[in-house]
């Protein structure tokens, strides 16, 4: 990020000017050992790079301001590229953009108060910059959609320059929002970077993973809470596990009991509420069938994703389009396994983190990057190896069961109609949780041993989305985005 005090656009680095650099600077260098906190990230709907990158990318860019400058700014403009000028609008990218403007990060969002702050702005031309200054801002002006300008560096790339009143240069950034609501400096995109010096068990692979743990006689969960604890007190890790879990049950819960249309356009109906009446009704009955708890499980990642579609309060796991197969598998895991227990939800949600930096680490969670096998894919393979994990797996079991959920997803599109997470979102996410499980269940009556290792496949997932064409991969330029309506 540049600062200007000049009109020759002299520039020069305060404090505040480094904040965004510092903040990228930070994700790149955990991204070869990315942390339960990173991947599993509090937020609103409806996707992590589209929705909660933008939002947190406009809030660093609008903190970031110096205090000299942020009474001379008379118009911000931001301009969305590649994927997110595609499919932006029915991502909320323009929403998400003005709220971070406005100085939150998605964290901080409630949904209703979110929604009305969007319209406020829209309605007065206004906007208060980091929660500060007030500025005049036309978001049909001021957030320009292109999707032509190449992207050098990323598909997910997103622009921001501040001006005076003389049209002066004030302030300007590039950033990409490359997954799972991370976000980085447009030339830092694919830098690496070594793993914190303190961490106990440092990895980049599942082979060096499995490695540490017959090192030490750990399991794969204990590894990573040693990991954790190196960063921050253990009450904090386990807080933090706690309150992920709370709020992915709690965003189950909101989708079990609320009906209605999902906004964007489609008129999608949710589907949650009545299907929960149904095998509520039905479990009175005699007339359940062995396959029953597979609704459950669809149901579980049906509520999330239609909370997620309608811009309500989730957890990117690993992203918002993937946000429901992780918490339905761990439902199943509370409400229909023996013997669940919180020391059960941390050794789950410990394992996913293990799997989900992997794929982040060699290869991508982004669908924009990858396609829809670096979400779901990504999301049944973390929730694999936790319930693998739980139901008393090797740490070799565990690997072989985010093996298999990972092995079959290789090549899924991401290709959502009209751009907006709901078809085929939702319904993949349910398949997703159920693939989850039958992945657990083969490996667990497995003993580890399989042809193909989880790195390899990883390998592959990367290969083969270099490979995919673009329109495949979250610009709702081809597949189901272009083939639905039939003429």
């Amino acid at each position: 990020m540049f600062f200007s005090e000049e009109k020759n656009q002299k520039t020069f680095m305060s404090c505040a000017s480094l904040k965004i650099r510092d903040l990228a600077g930070e994700l790149r260098y955990t991204h070869a050992m990315i942390s339960f906190s990173e991947l599993f990230k509090i937020g609103i709907g409806p996707s992590s790079s589209h929705t909660g990158g933008p939002m947190t990318a406009a809030a660093d860019f609008a903190h970031a301001i110096p205090p000299q400058l942020l009474g001379r700014i008379a118009r911000i403009n931001v301009t969305l590229y590649g994927s997110l000028a595609w499919t932006g609008r029915g991502h909320g990218t323009d929403k998400a953009v003005m709220l971070g403007l406005s100085g939150l990060h998605p964290a901080e969002a409630d949904p209703d108060q979110a929604d009305a702050l969007v319209a406020d702005i829209r309605t007065t031309h206004t906007l208060r910059l980091a929660a500060k200054q007030l500025i005049p801002f036309n978001p049909d002006e001021n957030i320009i959609f292109d999707g032509i300008t190449p992207t050098p560096s990323h598909p997910n790339t997103l622009a921001f320059e501040a001006f005076d009143e003389t049209g002066a240069l004030l302030a300007t950034a590039r950033l990409c929002s490359i997954g799972g609501g991370f976000v980085v400096p447009e030339d830092q995109v694919g830098a690496t970077a070594p793993p914190p010096t303190n961490l106990p068990h440092p990895f980049d692979s599942a082979r060096a993973l499995l490695a540490l743990g017959a090192r030490h006689d750990k399991t794969i969960a204990d590894l990573i809470y040693d990991n954790e604890c190196a960063q921050r007190p253990a009450e904090h890790v386990d807080a933090s596990i706690a309150t992920i879990d709370a709020t992915m049950m709690a965003c189950i819960d909101r989708g079990l009991r609320t009906a209605g249309i999902l906004p964007g356009g489609l008129n999608v109906k949710r589907r949650a509420d009545a299907l929960h009446r149904r095998l509520t009704a039905r479990q009175a009955s005699n007339t359940r069938l062995p396959h029953e708890i597979l609704d459950w499980v669809s149901l579980y990642a049906i509520a999330v994703n239609e909370e997620n579609a309608a811009g309500g309060r989730v957890v990117t796991a690993p992203t918002n389009g993937a946000a429901g197969v992780i918490p339905a598998v761990l439902r199943y895991y509370h409400e229909h396994c023996p013997n669940a227990s919180p020391e059960g939800v941390r050794t789950f949600l410990l394992t996913a983190t293990a799997i989900g930096a992997l794929i982040k680490m060699n290869a991508s969670i982004s669908g924009a990057e990858v396609g829809c096998q670096g979400e779901v894919g990504a999301a049944c393979s973390m929730a694999a190896a936790g319930l693998a994990a739980v139901l008393g797996g090797t740490n070799e079991q565990i690997e072989n069961a985010a093996e298999i959920a990972m092995e079959h997803h290789l090549g899924m599109t991401c290709d959502p109609i009209g751009g907006l997470v709901q078809i085929p979102c939702i319904e993949r996410n349910a398949f997703g949780a159920v693939k989850a499980i039958n992945a657990a269940s083969l490996a667990l009556n497995g003993d580890g041993e399989h042809h193909v290792p989880l790195d390899r496949v990883i390998a592959t997932m990367r290969e083969t989305g270099a490979d995919m064409q673009a329109k495949y991969k979250e610009t709702s330029k081809g597949g189901l985005a272009v083939n639905w309506i039939e003429c």
